[in-house]
């Protein structure tokens, strides 16, 4: 009798797909080092963040991906939430719990598409 039973096995193996155990580094010279934390405390942000969304905009980029700003993404990711959970409320109508994690779902869904869109248009102004 196994203690774990396949699903169990499934869910920890796509939960430690999603975690980062891998490194990329780099070795760099003093005045590098301190030209990039000074960077990073301007930011408010650590070096190894930085250096990994600099890692994703690089192959996003590639890949014919438009980066976008983690920031951004949950900003929009946020105006549809709200948006789409206030509206009923103001006509009356009940959120079912059904309801609210329809919305959440659609809105991870969609979120990342409407900033690369709403950056865009903001570029075209």
């Amino acid at each position: 009798m196994s203690l774990l039973g396949d699903d169990s096995v499934a869910e920890s193996a796509a939960k430690s797909a999603k975690c980062r155990v891998k490194t990329a580094g780099t070795k760099l010279s003093p005045d590098e080092l301190a030209t990039l934390e000074h960077h990073c405390r301007d930011r408010e942000t650590t070096p190894g963040e930085l250096i990994r969304q600099l890692i994703l905009d690089e192959l996003a980029r590639a890949s014919g991906e438009q980066p976008v700003s983690p920031e951004l993404v949950e900003i929009i990711g946020l105006r549809l939430m709200l948006t789409n959970l206030l509206k009923p409320l103001t006509t009356g109508q009940k959120i079912t719990p059904e309801v609210f994690d329809g919305t959440i779902a659609e809105v991870k869904k969609h979120k990342r598409s409407l900033a690369i869109k709403t950056r865009t248009d903001l570029e075209k102004v």
